[in-house]
Order: C-alpha cells, then structure tokens, then sequence
C-alpha cells in the first residue's frame, strides 16, 4: 500500500543517513550513497505549483492577509501583513499547501471589494456622477441626509445600486450638511447613537421601498475619523449598529482603529478600509485634507497604489515610508475629479493582477 511504501523510503532514507554520518564511506560507494539519498529526499520534496496558479499565489495568498485555511502557523505579532512571518522577496514566498489544493480546485484566492461615496447631491446642487459610479464599483456608501444627500436623491443612488447589483451601505455621518460632514463634532455619546439608528432607518427603509436593504455601515468624514481614537463616540456608533438588526451588520472603519476593536467585541462582522486615492501617514492614519497631497487624482498613480494594497499588503506614506495596510474593501472617492474614471482605472488594474473585485456583503 501506499502506507507501507512511505514507510519503506523513510526507513531506508534513515538507514543511509545513518551509514553517511557514522560510516562516512569514501570514494565510489560514498557517491552512490550520496546520490542515493538525495534522489529519495528530492522524491519526497513538494511539486511545484503549475505556472497558471503562480500568478494567483504570488497575489495576497502567499502574504496571508486574506487566506484563512485555519491550518497555517499563527502571523508573528510585529512581523508585519505578511504570512505567516511578514512580507518576503517574491522569489521567496511559498503558499501553503491548503492554498496549493483550493487554488488547485478553482478557487478565487485574491477578492477585494471596491466601494466609493454616492448619494450626496442635494437639491440642485450635484456632486459626483452616482450613476456612472455604481457601474464600476460593488459597494455603495450611500449618504444618510445628515451630512449630504436629500430624500430623492436617496431614493434615485438605492435604486441605481438595486439595478446593478451593488452593495448598500449606509454612510453614516454628523449632523452637518453645511460642513459636508468633515467638522468634527463634540456630541454626546446618547445623541451620537440616536443620530446613528435614524439615518440607518432612513436609508434602511428607502432602498427596501425600491427592492434593497442596507448590508452594511460605514462612518462619514470627520465622524470616521474621530472614531479611530475617540473612545466615546466609537462606542455609541457601535451601540447603535448593534441595536438596529437582529443580524449584526458589518462595520467598515480603518484597520486597528478603536471603532473596529469595539465592533469586534460586540459581535459585529468587522471591515477593514484602505484608501487607494488617499495619501497615508506613517501611522497608517490618513492625511488630512487640508494637507497637499492628501487627495490623489492620477489614475495610473492611484491604480498602482491599490493593486499593491491588494497584492503585497504595504502602501508608501506620504513621508516615503511603506506602511503595511490590511483591506478587504478599497473606496475611491465618488466626489473626487473624474471619479468614474479613476474607478474604472483601479477596478481594470486589479483584474488585470489577478483579482477578483466582489462585494464584501451579500
């Protein structure tokens, strides 16, 4: 049986070791010897992967940051995004078995969701081209009516996202339609929540009007940034989540942000955020807008930014540093100049890499 011939090659491999080390035989039976153990070592090696499963395995499954077979060593903690003991030198990486076989059976081993800002004209004042957007992306964050976006135009971004099969997320934001939402502000925690549950059940129940739902939440400008450190009011958006729906929604926030952890200790389904046309500081935080640089607006710069979020898990800071970034989700602006084609850009160079670009949530 198979059994017993491994058997046998461990046994005689053993026997030949054992001869090499004590007997160290010289001249033509120690080269056969020689030889002889390295045939049944080099027999007992693992078979490379065929060519057509490298150009999948080089992408993030060799890096780990989204393969979870659940049988792989444990990521050393400091050790950066890599797997299982930080990013290597791509001659260097060598996937998994586990990834070898679900690789081997078909399996799409590199997904990224791609998700972008939508719903926030008001009025007559239009900002973005929604409809043009919702083409390219799996993931819509739709404003809430506090920090943009009025009940029609609510309505016409659901229904748009319903029709091509994309993502509602509700963006959920401060109070502050004069400030876009970008002002941070000092509210209650009590207040914060309540704000919170009424925008989920607004949008909540005008995307179920055109055949929706919302499948996920994601915070607004200076709100999602605030809730990053800010403890209180991290707490409340995660309370208010919490007491919506009976199924726990999934919460986007920025990797290792305080609004993520308190997500997670509360049995919320937690997504983590990367930002391909946003500039990144050497704590992994975003720069400021008011900063130059902070917004990019090149399709090709942005779009080789994301496919190496993606494929290699590191971003430069605006510094020069390379900053791990762990994503399942990449946004692109909706509001930013050229928003669709800049899109387009970033969803054609992932394909092109390899991956797949499908949304997070059902």
């Amino acid at each position: 049986t198979l059994y017993a011939a491994v058997l046998g090659v461990m046994a005689l491999t053993g026997v030949l070791l054992v001869v090499l080390l004590v007997r160290r035989p010289a001249g033509m039976v120690g080269t056969v010897l020689r030889v002889l153990l390295g045939l049944l070592v080099a027999g007992a090696a693992p078979v490379p992967a065929p060519p057509q499963w490298r150009r999948q395995l080089d992408g993030r499954v060799a890096l780990g940051t989204r393969h979870h077979c659940g049988r792989c060593p444990p990521r050393v903690a400091g050790s950066g995004p890599g797997h299982p003991r930080g990013p290597r030198p791509r001659s260097a990486r060598r996937p998994c078995l586990t990834a070898l076989t679900e690789v081997g059976k078909g399996a799409a081993m590199v997904t990224i969701d791609l998700n972008a800002d939508v719903g926030e004209s008001f009025g007559r004042w239009r900002l973005g081209d929604d409809e043009g957007t919702l083409g390219v992306v799996t993931s819509a964050n739709v404003a809430c009516g506090f920090h943009a976006g009025d009940p029609a135009t609510l309505v016409r971004t659901c229904r748009y996202a319903v029709d091509r099969g994309v993502a509602i997320g509700a963006q959920v934001g401060y109070r502050d339609l004069a400030g876009f939402g970008r002002r941070f502000i000092d509210v209650s925690p009590e207040d914060l929540a309540a704000d919170v549950l009424y925008q989920l059940g607004a949008l909540d129940g005008i995307a179920r009007s055109v055949g929706g739902r919302v499948a996920y939440v994601k915070p607004h400008g200076a709100l999602y940034n605030a809730v990053v450190h800010h403890e209180e009011q991290a707490a409340a958006v995660v309370g208010a989540v919490r007491a919506y729906a009976a199924t726990p929604l999934p919460l986007v926030g920025l990797p290792g942000s305080v609004v993520l952890s308190r997500a997670s200790s509360a049995g919320l389904p937690v997504v983590r955020e990367g930002f391909a046309d946003r500039a990144y500081a050497a704590d992994g935080t975003l720069v400021p807008r008011s900063v130059p640089g902070a917004v990019l607006a090149d399709p090709t710069v942005v779009a080789e930014r994301a496919v190496r979020m993606v494929t290699e898990g590191t971003v430069t800071a605006i510094s020069g540093e390379s900053v791990a970034v762990e994503a399942d989700s990449l946004c692109v602006h909706g509001d930013s100049p050229g928003a669709v084609g800049l899109a387009a850009a970033v969803r054609a160079a992932l394909e092109s890499a390899g991956v797949t670009v499908a949304a997070f949530a059902p």
